[in-house]
C-alpha cells in the first residue's frame, strides 16, 4: 500500500519511522516532510492547504491511505474532501474535529452529556469575560477557542494575569482563535496525556504520556508547544485508565453519534488527576508533539493496521501492544522560543548522538541545505531514548542532547521529574 502522510515536524518524523516497519507499507510519501522524515519517505513539496492538490497528488500515485499528522488540515475538512474522492484519511471529519478547534465545542459537548471537566463559561466580548472573571476569581484558565499553536492557554494565579489574557485574546493576540474565549475553573492535580483510536463506535486505549509544557526547568515560564515527554505516565494507573475510558473517552464516543458526527481518528486527551479522578482539560483530535516521539518508540503492534482500523470500523478487533520500556524525549529548541527565534544555524554531532545506545533524533523543525542540517523552526530536534526505567531513558536521551552540537539551541534539564521522583521515593 502507498501511503501519504501530511505534516513535517517531530511527530510526522516519529511516525514515518512507525510507518515503515508495517509489512503492508509498498511506499511512503510525505509533504513536506523534513530531512529526518526523507531518511524513509520520499518528500514532496505540497501545499496541504490546498485540498484538491493533494487529492491530485494522491490520484495521480496511487496513493491508498493518508495519515494527517497536524491539526490544522483536520479542522480545515481535509479528510472529508480526500474521502469524498474515495481516499480513505486518518483522523476526524471537520465537524467532529471540532473537539480541538473549538474549545467551547467540547465543554458544550462535556456538559450536555455528563463528561468530567472545570467548570467554565464561554465569551465573545471582553466586557461579559471581564465580569465573569470578578465573579470567579483566580486562579482560573484562560483559553483562545480556537486553534492557537498551543499557546493560546494561560494558567492565571492572580486576576492581573488572567485580565491581561483576556486582553490579549481579545486584542487580537491568537488572531481569530481568540474571538471566543473559554474561561474555566482551575484544576489541582497531575496532568497526563492519554490517547485512545475510534472507529466512529470502538474506542481502543492506546498509551499514555506525561508532557512538560512549560518552557524552563521547574515548570516555569510560559507555556509552549511541549518541551518533553515520557511513556508511559506511572499515574495512569491500569485503574486509572479504565476509568478515563468509561467516564470521559466512551461517553464522548457516544456523544458525537448522538451529535450526528461520530468521531474516527485518534483522541488525544488532556487530563488532569484531581482528587475526585480524572477530569478532561482538553481534547485534541490527533496524536500529541512530542507525545508521539515517545509513543512510537514503545509501540511494538503495526501502526498502520491500527490506523487502516480506525477507517474501515474494525477497531474492535485489533489490540494495541506496548514495551514495557520507559521512553523519554527531550526538546531541542532555538533560542528565543517560545518567541522569536533565528532560523538558520547549522546543527551539527546529529550521527553521534544517534549511534548511541537506545537514541533516536527526530527532526522537528530543520532543513537541509547540501550536506548540512539548519535550523528552520522553534523546537527543532526531539532527543529520544528508551530505557528499563525513567531513570535510563532520561540519562541516555540528555547523553545524545550532550553530543549535539549547536550554540543556538537549548532544552529543559528535567524532563521526567516527577517520574524519577517516583522511582527514587
Amino acid at each position: 500500500m502507498k501511503v501519504l502522510l501530511i505534516g513535517s515536524g517531530g511527530r510526522e518524523d516519529a511516525l514515518a519511522h512507525a510507518l515503515a516497519r508495517s509489512p503492508r507499507l509498498t511506499k511512503l510519501f510525505a509533504a513536506p516532510g523534513n530531512p529526518g522524515i526523507a531518511e524513509v519517505a520520499e518528500c514532496v513539496a505540497l501545499d496541504v492547504a490546498d485540498h484538491a492538490a493533494v487529492v491530485a497528488f494522491c490520484k495521480a500515485n496511487g496513493i491508498g491511505f493518508v495519515v494527517v499528522g497536524p491539526e490544522v488540515p483536520l479542522v480545515a475538512g481535509i479528510v472529508d474532501d480526500l474521502e469524498a474522492a474515495g481516499i480513505p484519511a486518518f483522523g476526524p471529519k471537520k465537524l467532529a474535529a471540532r473537539l480541538e478547534g473549538s474549545k467551547g465545542f467540547t465543554k458544550d459537548i462535556c456538559a450536555r452529556y455528563g463528561i468530567p471537566t472545570a467548570p467554565y463559561g464561554r465569551f465573545s466580548d471582553l466586557a461579559s469575560a471581564r465580569e465573569y472573571l470578578a465573579r470567579v476569581g483566580a486562579p482560573i484558565v484562560v483559553k483562545a477557542d480556537g486553534l492557537a499553536a498551543g499557546k493560546g492557554v494561560t494558567v492565571a494565579m492572580t486576576m492581573a494575569e488572567a485580565e491581561a489574557a483576556l486582553a490579549d485574546c481579545f486584542a487580537g493576540a491568537f488572531g481569530s482563535a481568540g474571538a471566543e474565549v473559554v474561561i474555566e475553573g482551575f484544576l489541582e492535580g497531575e496532568e497526563a496525556s492519554f490517547f485512545a483510536l475510534c472507529d466512529g463506535k470502538t474506542a481502543l486505549a492506546f498509551a499514555s504520556a506525561q508532557d512538560h509544557k512549560r518552557v524552563g526547568d521547574g515548570d516555569t515560564g510560559p507555556n509552549t508547544g511541549g518541551m518533553g515527554a515520557y511513556s508511559p505516565a506511572p499515574v495512569m494507573t491500569p485503574e486509572l485508565t479504565e476509568r478515563v475510558m468509561a467516564e470521559i473517552v466512551r461517553p464522548t464516543v457516544e456523544a458525537m453519534i448522538a451529535e450526528g458526527c461520530p468521531f474516527t481518528g485518534v483522541f488525544f486527551a488532556g487530563l488532569m488527576i484531581t482528587a475526585k479522578g480524572p477530569e478532561l482539560i482538553e481534547y485534541n483530535t490527533r496524536f500529541g508533539d512530542p507525545e508521539t516521539q515517545v509513543m512510537m518508540q514503545r509501540l511494538e503492534s503495526d501502526l498502520l493496521e491500527l490506523l487502516l482500523a480506525t477507517t474501515d470500523g474494525t477497531l474492535a478487533d485489533k489490540a494495541v501492544t506496548l514495551s514495557p520500556d520507559t521512553a523519554l524525549t527531550v526538546v531541542v529548541a532555538a533560542k528565543g522560543y517560545p518567541g522569536t527565534v533565528e532560523k538558520g544555524s547549522e546543527i551539527r554531532g546529529l550521527e553521534k548522538a544517534a549511534a548511541l545506545p537506545g537514541v533516536t533524533v527526530y527532526h522537528a523543525g530543520t532543513k537541509a541545505d547540501g550536506g548540512r542540517i539548519l535550523a528552520n523552526g522553534g523546537r527543532v530536534l526531539n532527543v529520544t531514548a528508551r530505557g528499563g526505567s525513567v531513570r535510563e531513558a532520561q540519562a541516555r536521551a540528555y547523553a545524545g542532547v550532550d553530543a549535539i552540537d549547536w550554540p543556538e539551541g537549548f532544552c529543559r534539564r528535567d524532563i521526567g521529574w516527577r517520574a524519577v521522583a517516583r522511582e527514587t521515593a
